[in-house]
């Protein structure tokens, strides 16, 4: 319960403004799926993309019943049992990971992320450790021409 006593406050996302918004790639699928089923006639309360069967916002308890379900389905006994993606959130902290890894400029992550590049920095610092090898490959590359 929240401390207004509802399931949910309702209050902007961390450090944004009211109706404030960044742009996130995303995969053109992933965009028509949901461009489709924003635009089905059925429409949650408030605009909600997502909800229930009588039309609310989904209770936190159903959304980890069917996360603890998929994962079961699409991870090993061993990953299941280990903290691999043990929350949704966590697939958050895996994009960026995955952004980072695969040279997108942390500045750019950073804003798709919607951190500061000093947070960016902190929080992921040991995802760009032990690139030494990959960093000094592509700078010699870049001295080809001398």
């Amino acid at each position: 319960m929240s401390n207004s006593g509802q399931q949910r406050d309702k209050r902007p996302p961390k450090g944004r403004a009211e109706g404030e918004t960044h742009p996130v790639p995303c995969a053109p699928l992933l965009s028509r799926i949901l461009r489709d089923h924003r635009a089905a006639p059925a429409q949650g309360p408030d605009g909600l993309v997502f909800f229930g069967e009588r039309g609310h916002q989904l209770a936190t308890s159903t959304y980890s019943k069917v996360w603890r379900k998929a994962r079961s389905r699409a991870l090993s006994p061993q990953e299941f049992a280990s903290p691999l993606a043990e929350r949704p959130y966590d697939l958050r902290s895996a994009c960026v990971s995955a952004w980072l890894n695969s040279g997108t400029p942390p500045r750019q992550v950073a804003e798709w992320a919607g951190h500061g590049l000093d947070v960016l920095l902190r929080i992921y610092a040991r995802i760009l450790d032990g690139s030494e090898d990959e960093s000094r490959r592509r700078m010699e590359g870049g001295f080809d021409g001398f």
